[in-house]
């Protein structure tokens, strides 16, 4: 995973603040609306809930989480490219969102031409879980069970294209094996259908992944990041669990339609800066295995063009597709 260190971001914070709400006194004056395009309970949810509590403790105004799930995040990424360019409607999003046009023959946005990169909120790995009925309790077990019933362990993903399967696509690449995923509409639905031993495994965000493994619902084998993360010191990576090379981390960013004024976007990217890069949030969410950061507009600008180049090729070496 790729960290932004807070120290390039922090210095000015407080004076660009100031002349922010010189430039932008009348924003906001009504409520905020933040699209998250999945259903409630998955990581982008999560993060989209705690970005629109605490802009809204630091605006004075409400911003409201609005859920628009469906066809992989598509329904409600398409509906923010498509609202006024006022600065009304947000949308946090993650991995997902950069996959589509390689994922879907015509997609109903483009990720670089139709909105505004405001601020990468987090980095969040996924944590390769099973069910307790697996017999697998390792990755090098689990390669020679799903080696030796090829076709036979599904792996739950929260939509086709969604960063939890794209991992799983690129973990049956690279260890040579033949998992099937089963598809649901987002991480919540996904988690349920897991529990429910519907699917025996699933790369599922840290974020979501930590109480259920508390309470021993859901076996953990690995972390899907380059190093280990510090909310489970004793879960090893992927790669040093027998898979060497391995790594696939989710993400999450705050975006709006493409035309919103620049004094607006420049103002909420100070502000989630702020927010991400308080001690508070960065021990909340590092006791939950996320990483905060809180970016300049064009590091997440950059970041995603790199991210659509990186699963574009994921996806054609694996053959992923929408289901």
């Amino acid at each position: 995973m790729k960290f932004f260190p807070a120290a390039l971001f922090g210095s000015a914070l407080l004076s660009a603040t100031t002349a922010l709400f010189a430039q932008t006194p009348s924003y906001p004056n009504a409520p905020v609306r933040i699209v998250v395009p999945f259903p409630p309970g998955g990581g982008v949810d999560s993060l989209g809930r705690l970005t629109a509590a605490r802009l809204s403790e630091n605006l004075g105004r409400s911003f409201v989480v609005e859920n628009r799930a469906g066809a992989n995040g598509m329904i409600g990424s398409e509906a923010v490219a498509k609202a006024a360019k006022d600065g009304y409607t947000l949308m946090v999003n993650g991995a997902n969102f950069v996959t589509s046009p390689s994922l879907y023959r015509k997609a109903p946005y483009d990720p670089v031409r139709d909105f505004e990169a405001i601020s990468l909120i987090a980095f969040g790995p996924n944590v390769l879980v099973a069910h307790p009925s697996l017999p697998a309790q390792s990755v090098k077990e689990l390669i020679a069970l799903a080696k030796a019933k090829p076709g036979e362990i599904g792996f739950a993903g929260s939509g086709s294209g969604s960063t939890p399967h794209l991992a799983g696509e690129l973990f049956n690449v690279m260890a040579g094996v033949k998992m099937v995923h089963i598809p649901y509409r987002g991480s919540g639905p996904a988690m349920i259908g897991l529990m429910g031993g519907e699917a025996m495994i699933m790369f599922l965000p840290a974020i979501n992944a930590g109480p259920h493994v508390k309470t021993a619902r859901l076996r953990a084998l690995a972390v899907t990041s380059r190093e280990r993360l510090a909310a489970m010191p004793s879960l090893p990576t992927v790669a040093e669990a027998g898979l060497t090379g391995y790594e696939s981390s989710q993400w999450y960013g705050l975006f709006a339609p493409a035309g919103t004024p620049p004094d607006i976007l420049t103002l909420l990217n100070t502000h989630t800066t702020k927010i991400m890069q308080s001690a508070e949030i960065r021990q909340r969410l590092g006791d939950e295995g996320v990483v905060p950061v809180g970016s300049t507009r064009e590091q997440l600008a950059a970041h995603v063009k790199s991210e659509i180049t990186k699963w574009a090729t994921v996806i054609k070496l694996s053959g992923a597709r929408v289901d």
